[in-house]
């Protein structure tokens, strides 16, 4: 019986999408649940898996087409078996290519650039956790294999031509859906808004004092490490209440004041910044801040993200100092009208009552939207975060 593989049903916020990756030909067995195609949309990556055992008989869109929610892309003829083994070879003893037992794991776009140019994915050393091979590391890859030319010298001559330079290779790819989405909701929040960011500084050691205190404790009685960040979602809690403006949004000339705190966490992917929310984050403890961001994090490697998971939100914070970031500007999240930037932490001198003292100090970025907030709210709101992380028991005692 012939079942129609169908695409997923998109949310009212998504047009279409595009074939990323289809995992089998057609012709080729598939069991159920048996992964098929990967589908991209402006958002997430989403995987259709096969409804029932049996054989791919028609893929009807092929790898960068456009599809729409519920639209077909190919069919499978339930409880089928591969008859044909007509391109079945003996293997020839001297052109035999021993292939390692497992091949690394591959994230959607690098598995996608790996079938353009014809690479052997076991010859691609994997940055990514567990050894998964990234878009980075299959465009290393392929920038690292040009051939260089060699020159021979004339009898005439006993002096060595150096070898010549390899060409000058450049690859034209299209813009993944989400990264154009990315680049377009940037560009539209430098142009439709009037950003502007204040800055502060805090010093860290009474949160890294805490979590040195307290931190093997926390990790065997809630099972996640005690982070950074969960620290600055519940100062910005704490602050967003104090301070409601920085945590409303604006919808043309109305404003929305939110009465809960959904907190976005940029988290980084092999495909870009994404930015899952924290559904309601003043209700949530230390604990369940931390095991929802190492949640979304693996998601996120994954590419597992949904789009529930991504949709909402009323204020965000980003963490570049991940990445060893010392001073950024981060750019607002529309229609959210506030941003908190994390950076690296490094120990500076300090004046402390009259005297020099090393301290582990962090710079902080607000970015706001001055439509809506004003400078004096968003430093206030920004000074509410800096007293909060040198006194964590503000936080504790919502002070």
């Amino acid at each position: 019986m012939a079942i129609e593989i169908k695409a997923p049903i998109f949310p009212e916020s998504v047009a279409d999408g595009q074939i990323a990756t289809w995992h089998k030909k057609a012709g080729d067995a598939v069991k159920r649940d048996e992964l098929l195609v990967e589908i991209e949309t402006d958002k997430v990556v989403m995987e259709v898996v096969s409804p029932a055992d049996g054989v791919l008989s028609s893929i009807g869109k092929p790898e960068g087409s456009t599809v729409l929610s519920q639209e077909v892309v190919g069919v499978i003829e339930e409880g089928a078996v591969v008859t044909d083994t007509s391109a079945i070879k003996e293997p020839v003893a001297a052109a035999v290519v021993e292939k390692p037992a497992s091949a690394p794991a591959l994230g959607p776009a690098a598995r996608k650039l790996v079938a353009e140019h014809g690479l052997d994915p076991a010859a691609i050393s994997g940055s990514g956790k567990s050894g998964r091979v990234t878009k980075d590391d299959v465009v290393q890859h392929i920038s690292s294999a040009v051939v260089p030319r060699t020159q021979t010298p004339t009898p005439a001559t006993a002096v060595a031509m150096p070898a010549m330079v390899g060409e000058r290779v450049e690859r034209r790819v299209p813009m993944t859906r989400l990264r154009a989405r990315i680049a377009e909701r940037l560009l539209e929040a430098k142009q439709s808004t009037a950003m502007l960011t204040t800055f502060n500084e805090v010093n860290m050691a009474p949160v890294m004092n805490l979590r040195k205190q307290y931190g093997e404790k926390f990790e065997k009685a809630h099972g996640v490490r005690l982070g950074f960040m969960s620290f600055f979602v519940k100062a910005a809690v704490e602050a967003l209440r104090r301070f409601p403006g920085v945590n409303a949004s604006l919808d043309g000339q109305d404003i929305i004041y939110h009465g809960y705190q959904d907190i976005g966490v940029a988290v980084s992917s092999d495909k870009g910044l994404v930015v899952p929310i924290l559904r309601e984050a003043e209700h949530m403890s230390l604990a369940e801040i931390e095991a929802k961001i190492a949640e979304y994090g693996k998601k996120a490697r994954d590419g597992k993200l949904s789009i529930e998971d991504m949709t909402g939100g009323t204020f965000s914070i980003s963490n570049g100092g991940i990445f060893g970031s010392l001073l950024s500007t981060p750019i607002l999240n529309p229609p959210q009208t506030a941003i908190l930037g994390m950076h690296k932490i490094q120990d500076r001198p300090m004046a402390v009552n009259g005297q020099v003292v090393i301290l582990p100090m962090m710079y902080l970025a607000l970015s706001y939207d001055h439509r809506l907030i004003d400078g004096k709210e968003a430093v206030s709101f920004l000074v509410a975060i800096k007293d909060m992380i040198e006194d964590p028991t503000r936080i504790l005692l919502e002070m």
